[in-house]
């Protein structure tokens, strides 16, 4: 058949036929004209599809068409499971229905692979590599699942292994025999490897694509060679490219090292377990001390690192070139190199690769020590920021991030002769205005195209704005936002999800909303507390009053159709919180560049989150609700103007004073 949007989108287009209750959308086929002409021209598009459009199936069809008719490759990214998932269970599916003739395949990271190989030596080396029975009992539960997974994913683990238990046996580049392998014709990831490179339509994560970016630089490509790639989710973009090309060196990261080679505790580990000849017995003590050495290392070098931090106000400290000693860089290179010497000493191969694979590691942990401290990679910020807390202190990391991921971006994909569509329900700040995502993501004129949302909203929603809250900076601001959210959500019985900009705002008002809310029977969930993010917004779903109360992450990709939700309250804009390090200093070199900080980043970046908070209301056709803002400034501010401005026409604004 003819693959083209009419033909498979329009009024008597093949998915009609086959979806009943589909409705064609002009906006639909709109952006699949566009993304069809961006292709052909190898240009790059960024496009605005406002919620119901369908832009799923807009890019696919003609990423589809370039595949059938031009033997062409394309890649389609994205942020969430949830689009990944809707992609590859039910929209590739029906359109392989239609089309037929093409292939489309999940890609993941090697490190989501089970190696059956490393499973049986660690199954056979269990008591000398695992620390206790717990640790074993894990073992024996993988064991099972490999027996009879069909795809070898953590994925599809029913239960996640203990860490040292799936760092024993996870597919690893490093430590593999390729074609001489045993277990090579089972093998999960080599197989998934040839689909992949046979693959037509490449489905992967933001992470997987700028990990793939940033490997293509040193020459180790991951994804094969491909012709179009389509960013979905496109507004997470800088963040994501930002953390794929910096550097993150974790103390955990370390311990876990350190002790796979050998436990602090039992003793138990890699040099326990490995067989080494006559001649290396001297080269397996001098690694065992120097674990430990490093062990010491380690802990001196992050206690410095939480030293730094205790003597700042906040979770992140920012940190200049020597701010900490390095004392951990030559310990870990050093124990690098004897594991690489130890490996020559060993008596199987099996041994020889494992010993390989950690000194690789180890010798990483090194290199990235010694550029943290030096700060030799130019163009980065560098900063220090806590973690978990274990043993009575918090866990902290060394990290850092380019400033400016734009030059990064430009030189590695758009420079590049493939056509690149960026796509999101909220790119543009304004009518038409894509001037920030442009220049954040260093993409040089592209064509651009807003188009909103088929849905309703003068009918559909309601804006009220409560202009007579006090500043969310001033001390009487949460004073009065507890009575505030209370009144909002009786408005509409329960069915509500409470937006914060800062888990400290959030915690503290859930203290105060707890016993009001279960007076009046609405059960009230908080992020953080038991549940994860998607058990949340399931317990969510299954009860019609109840409460939500989120930041971060619920602020885009939550999906709740029907009377369920019926209620967003905006606390407050939501700005970045000013005194990040990596917002500092792309703030800094805004400013140093002769522009505005405020104008050109922190309010188009606020405008475009605050739209991602708004459209979790309205999900269809049918949906109604309102979206309380409990922020003054939106009215108070000239800049609040921007916020209003940005929402789909139509919408209802009701002002509270």
């Amino acid at each position: 058949m003819t693959v083209d949007a009419g033909s498979i989108l329009g009024p008597d287009g093949a998915v009609a036929r086959r979806l009943p209750g589909f409705e064609v959308r002009p906006q639909q086929l709109e952006m699949s004209a566009l993304v069809e002409q961006a292709m052909a021209d190898r240009a790059h598009l960024l496009v605005e599809a406002g919620t119901g459009v369908g832009k799923s199936f807009a890019y696919l069809v003609p990423a589809i068409r370039r595949i059938v008719e031009h033997n062409q490759r394309v890649v389609v990214c994205t942020h969430t499971i949830s689009l990944q998932e809707q992609l590859i269970e039910r929209d590739v599916p029906l359109l392989q229905s239609i089309v037929g003739d093409f292939s489309a395949v999940l890609v993941k990271g090697r490190g989501n692979y089970l190696s059956l190989r490393r499973l049986g030596l660690a199954s056979k080396r269990q008591d000398r590599l695992f620390p206790d029975e717990e640790v074993r009992h894990s073992l024996h539960l993988l064991q099972d699942w490999a027996s009879a997974t069909r795809d070898g994913t953590l994925a599809t683990l029913p239960r996640l292994p203990r860490p040292e238990v799936w760092d024993a046996a996870q597919s690893d580049a490093d430590n593999c025999l390729g074609r001489r392998c045993p277990t090579y014709d089972k093998c999960f990831y080599q197989s998934a490897r040839r689909r992949m490179e046979n693959g037509d339509l490449l489905i992967c994560n933001h992470a997987l694509f700028f990990s793939d970016l940033a490997l293509r630089a040193a020459g180790k490509g991951f994804l094969p060679a491909y012709d179009h790639v389509v960013i979905d989710e496109a507004h997470n973009m800088e963040d994501v490219a930002a953390d794929h090309f910096g550097l993150r060196l974790g103390e955990a990261r370390v311990e876990h090292l350190l002790n796979t080679l050998l436990h602090e505790r039992t003793g138990r580990g890699l040099l326990a377990a490995i067989e080494i000849g006559e001649g290396g017995k001297a080269a397996l003590e001098h690694a065992r001390s120097q674990v430990e050495e490093c062990r010491a290392a380690a802990e001196a070098f992050f206690a410095a690192v939480r030293r730094r931090l205790d003597a700042g106000r906040n979770a992140e400290g920012r940190l200049g070139p020597g701010a900490v000693e390095d004392c951990l860089s030559a310990p870990m290179q050093h124990l690098g190199n004897l594991l690489k010497l130890l490996r020559d000493r060993t008596t199987n191969e099996s041994d020889e690769l494992e010993c390989t694979g950690y000194a690789t590691r180890a010798l990483e942990i090194g290199r990235e020590a010694d550029a943290l401290v030096q700060q030799s990679v130019e163009g980065c910020v560098y900063w220090a920021e806590r973690g978990a807390v274990r043993r009575g202190h918090s866990r902290v990391s060394l990290c850092a991030a380019p400033v400016d991921v734009g030059p990064i971006l430009r030189e590695r994909l758009f420079a590049q002769e493939v056509s690149v569509v960026l796509t999101s329900a909220t790119l543009a700040v304004g009518r038409g205005d894509f001037s920030h995502a442009a220049a954040r993501l260093g993409c040089d004129a592209p064509r651009t195209a807003q188009l909103g949302s088929p849905f309703d909203y003068a009918s559909q929603v309601r804006l009220v704005v409560d202009a007579a809250m006090p500043d969310p900076r001033s001390a009487a601001y949460l004073e009065a936002l507890v009575p505030r959210i209370l009144e909002a959500i009786e408005a509409t019985d329960g069915g509500a999800f409470v937006l914060f900009t800062s888990y400290a705002m959030l915690r503290s008002a859930a203290d105060r909303l707890r016993e009001p809310l279960r007076h009046r029977h609405h059960p009230m969930l908080v992020q953080g507390e038991d549940l994860g993010r998607t058990a949340l917004v399931e317990r969510f779903r299954r009860d019609e009053r109840s409460v939500l109360l989120g930041t971060a992450s619920f602020w885009q990709g939550v999906d709740v159709r029907g009377r369920g939700l019926r209620n967003v309250i905006i606390t407050r804009l939501p700005f970045e919180v000013p005194d990040r390090p990596l917002v500092q200093a792309r703030q800094e070199l805004i400013e140093a560049q002769g522009g505005n900080a405020f104008m050109d980043d922190q309010l188009p970046k606020a405008v475009i989150r605050f739209k991602q908070g708004f459209g979790r209301l309205i999900r269809s056709s049918t949906d109604e609700g309102q979206v309380v803002v409990l922020d003054p400034r939106i009215v108070t501010k000239p800049y609040g103007k921007v916020f209003i401005d940005a929402l789909p026409d139509g919408v209802r604004v009701t002002r509270r004073t």
